[in-house]
Formats: C-alpha cells, structure tokens, sequence
C-alpha cells in the first residue's frame, strides 16, 4: 500500500507523516514536488505514485491573504482537491481531505452537525466548501473531515504566535465573541491514522455500509480566542505575563470576516468510527508538554 500525503511539511501534514507510516509506505510531497496550482503536475505526482490513499491537508490557510489572493485560494483549495479526486476515482484510491468549520456563516450558537446549511463568509470559507464539492462530485470513495482553529508544536499558529507575544508585550487584546475548538494537528492525525486502519482491516465486515463522505473532527468543548491564550497562558507559567485583555470582533477588524460561531458537532464521527477526539484543554496540555 502507497500513501500519497500532500503538505507533507505543514503542521498538520508533519504529523500524518508519522501516523500513517505504520498503514504503508508514505510518499510525502510539498509545494516544490507538487505544485497544486498546476493540475498537470499533480497528474503527474499521482500517476507516478499510484497510491492506494491520497491524504490531503494541503491548503491555502492564510485567510485573511485569500481576500486579495483569490485565484491562488480557489486553485489550491478548491480546483486541486478536485483534481486529486478524479485521479482517485481512476485508481480506485481513497482520497482523504481536510475542511473547515468556515464553510459555516457562524450564525447562532449550536454545534454544526454535517448536514447543515453552508454559507461561507469569506473567500476562503468558499474556496474550501468548492474543493468539498468538487471531490464529491468526482469521487465515490472519499473521507472529508472538517476541523476548526489547528494548532501544533511547529509552523505558524495560535499557541506558537500568543507564546511568543506574552513573553514581548505587557497586554495583548484578543477576541473572545468567536467561539470553537482549538483543535492540536497531532490528535487529527492520529485519529485519521486509525480511521484508515479500520479501513485496511482484514476483518472489516463486507456488509458495513461504507463510510464515505463529509464528517467533523475537532478536540472536545469550546471557548474563544481569549479563553484560548488565557489557557496557554496558564500553562505556560510565570515565562508569560501579559495582561489578556478580551475584545468584540468588531474592535479587531480583518481583511476576512470571521464566524462568530464555529462548534462542529462530532457525533458522526464518534457514531461510524468510535473515535471522539479528547477535550480541547487535555490536548493543548499534552501538546505543551511535547
């Protein structure tokens, strides 16, 4: 069994690198090996791996960049994973992708669940909810998973910026009307791993019903940025000693509009694989202790 993994050096791509080397053989690949913005090349990458699994975190993820580069989101969010499905289907590979709760409009306050209606409020939330469709479209065997506000030990994120500032700046003002889930890149990775490993089973039943389609997976619970950082914080210890000083959307205006609202429902997953990510608080807290 191949493994084609894209963004194999982003923060959630890093991870899977790991947690699927025990399911085959990883053929991890970035931007410069496969460029998403040309369909070609990643024809190309496809055929000459001719995986048994694409996995697919690659993404155009600087939101607030995507309003004013549009066709650069739209080519790699939503014209690639497209792309990757219809090589899928030709092979007969499960394609595996990654979403976002940006689909939603962030109206209300109730967890989302996968059947709810879309409604993007930003060029980003549209390009990722046009790659959803387009792999649903062209692909039958195909497992999406939507996640909300990833964090990891490495790249460019939440807990690295706000570990950073507190040690820089006597206060800081953070959001605290977006509410989600903080979700850690290694938890994702680790329950994909053993979703595909259900998958690959030689004892899976034939007469299970197959799991394809759109599902949630973020760490349990909820809070807001400021809950977030005051979180870090905490754990972080006397090394940060910012004042976290909580603010209305409204007061920290961006390029992007963002979802007041952002709980995903996880029941699906939970329900169809038995896999319930733990609670946004213990995660971060292992997180900060690797």
């Amino acid at each position: 069994m191949k493994i084609l993994l894209t963004g194999g050096n982003g923060q959630v791509g890093w991870e899977l690198r790991r947690t699927l080397a025990c399911l085959g053989e990883v053929v991890a690949v970035d931007s410069k090996e496969m460029d998403l913005t040309d369909g070609d090349a990643i024809r190309r990458v496809v055929r000459e791996v001719n995986p048994g699994i694409i996995v697919n975190p690659a993404a155009h993820t600087a939101v607030d960049k995507a309003e004013s580069e549009r066709d650069l989101a739209w080519a790699v969010n939503a014209t690639a994973p497209g792309i990757l499905a219809e090589e899928a289907e030709k092979l007969g590979a499960l394609l595996v992708h990654y979403s976002t709760d940006y689909v939603f409009d962030g109206s209300g306050e109730r967890y989302w669940r996968e059947g709810d209606a879309t409604g993007p409020l930003n060029v980003y939330g549209a390009s990722k909810l046009a790659g959803e469709q387009a792999i649903q479209t062209a692909c039958q065997r195909h497992l999406i998973f939507r996640t909300s506000w990833v964090y990891g030990a490495r790249g460019a994120n939440f807990l690295l910026t706000m570990r950073r500032l507190m040690r820089e700046r006597p206060e800081l003002k953070i959001v605290a009307d977006q509410i989600g889930a903080p979700t850690w890149s290694r938890m994702l990775a680790e329950a994909t791993a053993l979703i595909l490993a259900q998958q690959l089973s030689p004892t899976r039943g034939a007469d299970r019903p197959e799991p394809w389609g759109v599902y949630h997976m973020t760490n349990a619970g909820e809070t807001s940025w400021h809950g977030f950082a005051e979180a870090i914080q905490t754990l972080d210890g006397a090394e940060s000693k910012a004042r976290l000083l909580p603010i209305p959307s409204g007061d920290y205006p961006t390029p992007a509009k963002r979802p007041l609202n952002s709980r995903l429902n996880n029941d699906k997953l939970a329900r169809v694989f038995g896999v319930r990510l733990p609670d946004w608080r213990e995660a971060l807290a292992l997180c900060m202790d690797s």
